[in-house]
């Protein structure tokens, strides 16, 4: 791809049959509007084509540089210990209920969501499936939901019988 410029050249309308052809030739553009020069390819000076090698050479040396750090950089985990690599095991579910253990037993849905890197939709569903399995239970309150391991919903919201049993 070469860059052009336009460059000025003295529009001749009369003179011997020589400047006629160059006239007709500039005067038939395929683009109207625009001014009809002859159109001669740009010439790069040497600095540029320095310019763009020192660039090069300067993102060899910087990618050089960092495949050698990966490679001789002693390698360091996320984890910090057996219990953090023990985390990556678990399944959401569990995470669910781990949360809520170490929540009291209850929380709100918007907190679960808040406490987890999951969509609104995502929590949702996972705590349906919970209930249907009955290992939680979710109260309406008011507009949000109240998500409790079983055994620990408040006393307010057991029938009577329940509220004997225990």
């Amino acid at each position: 791809m070469s860059i052009y410029r336009r460059v000025p050249t003295p529009f001749l309308t009369s003179g011997s049959a020589t400047s006629g052809a160059i006239a007709s030739g500039v005067v038939t553009g395929s683009r109207p509007g625009f001014a009809s020069w002859p159109v001669r390819p740009l010439q790069l000076e040497g600095s540029a084509h320095i310019a763009a090698l020192a660039g090069m050479i300067a993102l060899a040396l910087l990618g050089g540089i960092l495949v050698a750090r990966n490679r001789y950089e002693e390698p360091t985990s996320l984890s910090s210990g057996p219990e953090a690599s023990h985390e990556e095991f678990v399944t959401d579910r569990d995470r669910v209920r781990q949360l809520l253990q170490e929540n009291g037993g209850r929380m709100k849905q918007s907190n679960i969501v808040d406490s987890v890197d999951w969509s609104k939709a995502k929590v949702s569903r996972l705590l349906a499936d919970l209930e249907e399995d009955e290992q939680i239970t979710k109260l309406r309150l008011g507009r949000e939901n109240l998500v409790c391991l079983p055994g620990h919903e408040p006393t307010a919201s057991k029938s009577p019988e329940q509220a004997n049993d225990d």
